[in-house]
Formats: structure tokens, sequence, C-alpha cells
């Protein structure tokens, strides 16, 4: 009789929320449901329109080779006679093709046929020579990515193909992790090479990596098994990545799409199950970010699903050229381990602005709503600390101008983890109508922690509904100017714990059973 009273309660509480808008199912978003027609952007910043893009009357058929030979040479060379000509379709048949990177040029669609598969090398030598690209918001000279394009406009990667990566092979026999520990920012670009040869080390490549490039269109393709992140666009604009489908579940940093320094970006009806984060937004890391000064701005990401992951959307680690201008709405985040999420550290400077989401449904194995701006001793020693607080410094992150409306979580450990750092705590956040049914947590539904607020500055939470939890814990530590209102927890014995000389300013408004907490 519990359980169906709460089942009951959980129902009527969702319905309140349901009444006034839509939420969308699983079964309405990612790449499965993906339509035809791009449909206009509605956003709350300016954004172009976003059309499909065109190319001149002229098609190639690669004549890949039949032997087992690699088909690089030939998917290459249509690619460059059609750019000679002005541009045009190349179309790359059904079939298993062997390949090392491939060049996309301006004015070139390269469409992969339904039953095309491009598999991969993972030999150097199928990536030479190196060429200018990134790694981790690190500017190298390296092997780029295995579909690379720098400086060019107008390209696109379509159809229903398929492309695999290697299981093994030199490059990640010969691997470098991280470039901002190996590289000297005094260093100039052009000598910060990493091209294996005699031996030597390699980045890995990137699956989709255009760099510097404008008009970039990607639908409908599937990444399975990269090296390394998916599809990384850098200092682009004009970016549509739609109907797409990522699995790199079991791969280390292998992201689903990282958008770095990118401007006006569309991302629709895609669905990632992924080793790392789904979707990430970055903007460059540490001092060498900052120094560049480019910044992720006008990204909409709408109708997406994502499965297995660390992050369903985060911003950073990298923020050092700021993340501005993210609307994500409509989207399913269903069994990653954090829905919405935000990560940087103290060295990474920039941080995120004007951040908003709506109408998110997740199911979620660790927290719903998580900031990890602090990261781990063992890589950055004791900055890592939250205290003695820093000194506020050009490389010290923030979050701020952060909207957060109209969630359902089906399902999580703990809705809200904010580590936010002493000397840069969030500010002005805002979350309305959000519902939580904590009995399908994996925690201890009748006594969880509900929320951590550390180090949060200038916060609102108005219309939250919370079910099949009997004792919910609020730890509040440092926070200051905080408003709850219109909560609806009927059954329940909160508890709030308040810690830290600067909390205060906090106020419960129009909520049963908590308005006591108020000081």
């Amino acid at each position: 009789m519990k359980r169906i009273c709460t089942l009951l309660l959980a129902l009527t509480l969702w319905g309140s929320v349901a009444a006034q808008v839509h939420i969308p199912t699983r079964d309405e978003v990612g790449a499965a449901v993906c339509p035809v027609e791009i449909a206009p952007i509605e956003a709350p910043f300016y954004m172009p329109e976003m059309v499909r893009p065109t190319f001149p009357d002229y098609t190639v058929q690669v004549a890949c080779p039949t032997n087992g030979d690699m088909a690089t040479r030939s998917i290459q060379k249509a690619i460059d006679q059609t750019a000679k000509r002005g541009g045009g379709r190349v179309i790359v048949p059904a079939g298993h093709w062997l390949t090392g990177r491939i060049t996309l040029k301006s004015n070139v669609e390269l469409h992969l046929e339904e039953g095309c598969e491009l598999h991969f090398s993972g030999e150097i030598e199928d990536f030479l020579p190196a060429v200018f690209t990134t790694n981790e918001g690190v500017e190298i000279t390296s092997l780029g990515a295995c579909i690379y394009a720098c400086d060019a406009e107008n390209i696109a990667l379509t159809g229903k193909g398929r492309l695999i990566g290697p299981k093994s092979g030199s490059i990640k026999d010969r691997q470098v992790s991280f470039a901002v520990e190996k590289i000297d920012i005094n260093t100039p670009v052009e000598e910060r090479i990493y091209d294996g040869r005699k031996g030597g080390e390699v980045f890995l490549p990137t699956f989709f990596g255009p760099i510097n490039c404008k008009k970039v269109f990607l639908e409908g393709v599937k990444f399975e098994q990269g090296f390394f992140w998916n599809i990384a666009p850098v200092y682009c604009e004009e970016v549509i990545i739609r109907g797409v489908e990522v699995e790199s579940v079991g791969i280390p940093r292998g992201d689903g799409v990282d958008i770095t320094c990118c401007k006006y970006v569309l991302i629709e009806y895609s669905t990632m199950g992924c080793g790392d984060d789904n979707f990430a937004m970055k903007g460059g890391r540490n001092e060498y970010g900052e120094a560049i000064g480019r910044a992720s701005e006008n990204i909409v990401m709408r109708h997406c699903l994502t499965l297995r992951s660390h992050g369903g959307i985060t911003c950073g680690s990298e923020t050092a050229g700021w993340i501005r201008n993210l609307y994500t709405h409509d989207c399913v985040f269903d069994g990653t381990q954090v829905g919405i999420r935000f990560k940087t550290r103290r060295p990474r400077a920039g941080g995120g602005e004007n951040l908003i989401y709506e109408r998110i449904r997740m199911r979620t194995t660790k927290g719903a709503i998580v900031w990890d701006m602090l990261g781990n001793p063992a890589w950055i020693g004791a900055l890592a600390a939250r205290k003695p607080a820093q000194r506020w410094t050009k490389l010290t992150p923030a979050f701020r101008g952060i909207t957060i409306r109209d969630v359902v979580v089906e399902g999580c450990r703990e809705l809200i983890d904010m580590k936010a750092i002493p000397e840069s705590p969030v500010r002005h956040l805002q979350i309305e109508n959000l519902t939580l049914d904590m009995s399908r947590t994996k925690g201890d539904p009748q006594n969880p922690r509900l929320m951590l607020l550390r180090d949060v500055e200038g916060m609102s939470m108005r219309g939250f509904r919370l079910v099949g939890a009997q004792k919910p814990l609020i730890e509040i530590v440092d926070g200051r100017n905080l408003i709850f209102e219109d909560w609806q927890t009927e059954g329940i014995s909160p508890e709030v714990r308040f810690e830290g000389d600067l909390t205060g300013d906090i106020r419960f408004y129009n909520s049963p059973g908590w308005e006591h907490f108020s000081r």
C-alpha cells in the first residue's frame, strides 16, 4: 500500500508539471527519429539560419580496391579532383574499406552509402604527414583526425555508413595522453611536432575533426570504436550535427561530441553512448586557451538521446576561452552517470555563462546536476583542495548565469552535487519546475543526501516536487542569498545542515516542512 501511495503521489506531482509543458520521452528523441528537414531555431540569443548545405551538381563514385588494399588513395583522389572542379559529391559505396586519414576540401560532400564501412588504420604512417591540430585545447602538429579538414568552407560528411576505429596499432602503442603536460607555452606551435618519426610519440587523432572551417555539416553516420574524441570541431563557425550515432562505451576519453571554441552550432536528433562525456562544450585549456581567447558560443542542442556515459551534457573541463550562450532543450539522458555537468579546475581559466537547459528528462546512476570545479589532487596537487581559498587570477574559472527549468528526474543518487571554488562560487543559478522520483535511486531512498550546495551565491529553486524519499538531507556550505519556493514534498522529514562563516540569507517560502530552516 505504501508503494502504491508513493507512485500515486509521483503521478500527481508529475502531472502538475506535465500540464504546463511537454517533456519528451526516449522514443521522441535521438537519431532514430531524425526528420529530413531542419526546423527553424528558437533560441534566447542570436542564431543564424541553419540550413542544409548545397553543392555543385557534380558526383564521383569512388572505385575502392577490392583486393584488401588501402582505399585512402582512391577516396582522397576523388575528393581532390572534385574540389579542383569547384566542388560536388563524392560517394563511397557499400563495402568494407580500410583507410588512413581522409582530408575534406571546400565545397565537397563525402557521402557514405548504406552498408559502407570505413575501417581506419591504427598505424602512424597512414596519418602522415603531420598537420595542424589540437589536443584538449592545446595547439600542436600531429596526426590530426581520421576525417580532417583545415581552413575549408562548405564541407559535409553524410550517409548511413559507419566509421570504425582500430583495436591496435602503432598509434595506440606510442600515444601521448595530455599535450598540456608535454608542451611549454613559449614553444611556437610549428615546433610542437609529434609525428611519430624515428619511434617518437603521437597524440591520438579524433574521428571527425575539422579545424578553422566554416559551414560544416555532419548527418546520419555512425562512429564506433574511435581512438579518442569522436566528433570534435575546433575553431569552426556554422556547424550542424544531426542524426548521428556514437558508440564508444569502454574507450577512455571516448567523448561523443566535443565543441571547442566554435560559434553558431546546432546539434540535434543524435544518439550517444560513450566512454566519457556524451556532449561536451569546451573553450580551450589553461593559459594556452586563455592566450588564444576564443569562446564556444551560440550553441543549440535539441532532441538528443544519451545513454551510458560520464555526462549527458557537460561544460568543460577546458573552459579558458569561455562557454557562452548554450541552449539545451527537449533531450533525454537515460542511464548516464550525470545528466547536466559542469567541470573546470583552478588553472583552467574562463568558465561558462548564460547556460540554459529546459524540458529535460533524465535517469542517472550518480548525480543529476553536478558541479566539479576542484578536480583531483592526483592531477593538480594542492589546487584541488577547497581551503585555503586562493587569490583570484586570470586563470580562476567561473560559472554564472545558469537556468535549469522543466526537468523530470526519474532516478538518481543525488539531485545536486555542487563543489565550487571558494574564491569563485557558482553565481546566479535559477532552477524552476523540477520533479524528482527518488524511489528509483540506487542509493538509500530512506535517507539520501538530496543536495550538497557548496560555495554558491545567488540561487533560486522554485517549483520542486519530490517523491520517494523519507529523510532527504540538504547540506549548505558557504551558501548565501538562496531562495527555495513552492516545494511540494509531502510525507517526508527533511533535514538541512549549515556550515561555513559565509552561510546566510537563506529563505524557504510556501514549502510546508521546510520554512523553519530559513536563516
